[in-house]
């Protein structure tokens, strides 16, 4: 998903109100990151967060913003692994009152993962928590988005690359930006009897990326 689908993708989500959620939480998770190396980024046991880490890195050097550089924190990082791919659990260990975590996760945190966030909240390191809907984990952060896969009208994988384009967005208007791009194409996809929001969404960004409809 490029820069110009993120930004049709905002627009016309919103209506919904999901943009208001995501920015509000990126606006937040800007905020709290106040030292360089200091917001760390960590997902479950089996599914680590390789995309946010690399959006939110290149939305860190885009935007000039030293302190919205992910640490990606792993289980179990191989011995071989190159140094930024390198750092294991001991990082949360080490983590303080100037630092946030980011805990990234479709699926519900393990007793485990719980028990690390608990730590580094007590520590008095920010936590934050994009997730699938986990009440527990939303429980321990100070401030949570949770995708519903029942009723979010978009992918975890969308809001996470919302998330991080919004983090570090300069807060312009993207709705005026994609209407001035692609005038007439909101009619288009949002007239009656174009289907489900999913499915709109998908019918443009195949239509931007070039993509053959169906």
């Amino acid at each position: 998903m490029n820069a110009d689908q993120v930004a049709i993708l905002r627009a016309l989500l919103a209506p919904t109100g999901w943009l208001d959620r995501t920015s509000s939480f990126a606006r937040a998770l800007r905020r709290s990151a106040r030292t360089p190396n200091g917001l760390l980024i960590v997902g479950s046991e089996t599914a680590e967060p390789w995309h946010m880490t690399a959006h939110l890195a290149d939305e860190s050097r885009l935007a000039g913003i030293p302190e919205l550089a992910p640490t990606l924190v792993r289980w179990q990082p191989g011995p071989d692994a190159a140094p930024h791919l390198a750092v294991g659990l001991d990082r949360l260990r080490a983590a303080t009152r100037e630092e946030t975590l980011l805990v990234v996760t479709p699926e519900a945190a393990s007793p485990e993962l719980l028990e690390r966030v608990h730590d580094v909240r007590r520590a008095g390191a920010t936590i934050f928590a994009l997730d699938g809907d986990d009440p527990e984990l939303d429980e321990l952060a100070h401030e949570a988005l949770p995708v519903r896969p029942d009723s979010a009208p978009v992918s975890f994988d969308a809001v996470q690359h919302l998330v991080s384009s919004a983090a570090g967005d300069d807060g312009d208007a993207v709705g005026l930006r994609y209407a001035a791009r692609y005038p007439g194409r909101d009619n288009a996809v949002t007239g009656p009897g174009r289907g489900t929001l999913r499915t709109r969404l998908a019918r443009l960004l195949d239509t931007v990326s070039g993509t053959p409809p169906d």
